[in-house]
């Protein structure tokens, strides 16, 4: 069920996690981190371990964020094929965007056994494979390449799943799966081993030269700076030429105990489905069951009005598979970003001083991607050379992707035509109780939200980052921004940025 603070509650991942207090004073650190998901704490803990004095800011609880929302599928197989990013960066660049993964999932392996973190994690194989009417050219492309980038790949008849035949299959050997926030909680707990303060409840509004201004008026100063946000609220207009929102959907299901082999699964359909298993008691605690995490129906941040409808096709295209399902227990949707040219943006931010860090643009990989910030990001402030600095900087120019590029763009102008349409409802008294509207005031759209209780909270509708007009999102009961995907909670505030500011209040 969706709730008033703009994110669905129906989420399996619940654990005991470290409280911290906000911060209320100005202080000085050597690195501020903003942002306490896979990112942030990954470069806390790398970095407080080399003696590092350092501070993480976020505004709600650890993993409060899309780490918090993630299916949590450690693996090196991309959102983009290897053939395509051959095509677009070259075959040195791809084979080791490959090998960055891998080694990604061998860090948080590492740091599971040496911290001695209990999060779930094991190693298990993923498969790939076609949608039963789509051709198996792209698995034979994807094979060739991997094979060539010396991947230990291999075509298998099936993957082995008894209840459907998927067709032939690529295996992936040695990926992985984990709880990402009872390892998140493992991280804060050794960053604070190591003298790091954690600080959540503490919204960062300004960011510039070595200042990190909060919304209480607090001020960190820092030499070091990282932005570690999902989207960089600090960058304007540059990265957000480079990649667009999304909304993913996913459901879990209880079925029988090893009734789906475990592993990950994915298809190469558009948008693709995305398929793992995790142990968890029944409620009673009576008996130990699989949950069935099935994932997909991807549309544009905003750009979408039949949510529930895509949860009910994920429904069905999953019981259609695993007729084992029993009952559909969870359902939440999470946020991805999608850079142009399909590889994450990590390192120095464009146009900003030389101290400043950005992680943006993981697409489906955050969790490894996250992971690869932190070793980065700790090996750029640290002086040390690291072999994917180029690979993934936030300034490369990537031309084989321009095409792209252009159609995003396009696709961004387009929602400015919102400003030129009528408003959905004529009145507040047309929109239901817990739930929001668009209605024109004039020359203005104003965002509505009526409450449980009958009261009325109207905003404007128009996006502080560059002006488009939210939506309303019924399933996260949120604001969502078709432009660049910034969401906003039903009385205005920040849910995901690129914005730095609510909504505002009309009177």
């Amino acid at each position: 069920m969706p709730s008033d603070s703009g994110q669905t509650t129906s989420n399996w991942m619940t654990t005991s996690l470290p409280r911290f207090t906000p911060l209320a004073e100005n202080t000085h650190a050597s690195v501020c981190i903003i942002g306490a998901g896979i990112a942030g704490l990954t470069t806390a803990h790398l970095l407080a371990a080399q003696g590092k004095e350092v501070i993480v800011l976020d505004d709600g609880p650890i993993g409060s964020g899309e780490t918090g929302r993630t299916t949590a599928h450690l693996s090196s197989v991309l959102d983009h094929r290897y053939y395509e990013l051959e095509r677009l960066h070259g075959a040195e660049a791809a084979q080791l965007a490959a090998s960055s993964h891998a080694q990604a999932i061998d860090l948080i392996e590492a740091i599971v056994h040496r911290e001695s973190i209990d999060c779930d994690f094991q190693r298990l194989d993923g498969y790939l494979f076609a949608p039963p009417d789509q051709s198996t050219q792209e698995l034979d492309r994807e094979l060739e390449t991997t094979f060539r980038f010396g991947l230990d790949t291999e075509l298998l008849p099936r993957a082995p799943i008894d209840s459907f035949n998927t067709g032939p299959a690529i295996r992936f050997p040695r990926q992985g799966q984990f709880h990402p926030l009872k390892y998140l909680a493992g991280l804060a707990c050794r960053v604070q081993d190591h003298k790091g303060r954690i600080h959540t409840g503490s919204r960062v509004v300004k960011v510039e030269g070595d200042k990190v201004t909060l919304a209480n008026g607090s001020v960190v100063t820092a030499p070091a700076i990282v932005v570690a946000t999902n989207v960089p609220f600090n960058d304007r207009i540059t990265i957000h030429t480079k990649q667009a929102a999304y909304r993913t959907y996913v459901i879990g299901a209880l079925v029988e105990s090893n009734s789906v082999a475990p592993a990950l699964y994915w298809d190469t359909a558009d948008p693709y489905h995305y398929v793992r298993t995790q142990k968890i008691q029944a409620a009673d605690g009576s008996k130990a069951y699989d949950l069935l995490i099935v994932g997909g129906e991807d549309h544009k941040t905003g750009q979408a009005d039949d949510m529930a409808n895509r949860f009910r096709r994920l429904e069905s295209w999953a019981r259609e598979r695993f007729p084992m399902i029993q009952a559909l227990s969870f359902q939440w949707s999470g946020q991805v970003v999608e850079p142009m040219g399909g590889l994450a943006f990590i390192g120095h931010n464009p146009h900003d001083q030389n101290n400043i860090f950005i992680a943006t643009g993981t697409s489906g990989n955050g969790m490894t991607y996250g992971t690869i910030a932190g070793s980065l990001i700790t090996d750029q402030i640290l002086g040390r050379a690291n072999p994917w600095a180029s690979l993934y900087a936030p300034t490369r120019q990537t031309v084989g992707a321009l095409t792209e590029t252009a159609h995003q763009a396009l696709n961004v102008m387009k929602q400015y035509a919102d400003w030129a349409t009528k408003g959905e409802v004529s009145s507040p008294e047309e929109i239901p109780s817990g739930s929001g509207a668009i209605m024109r005031q004039g020359l203005k759209k104003v965002a509505i939200y009526r409450d449980h209780s009958g009261e009325i909270h109207k905003l404007g509708a128009t996006c502080p980052h560059l002006g488009c007009i939210v939506h309303w999102n019924a399933v996260e009961s949120s604001w969502d921004c078709p432009c660049h995907g910034s969401r906003f909670n039903p009385t205005g505030r920040v849910v995901n940025g690129p914005a730095a500011s609510p909504l505002s209040p009309v009177d």
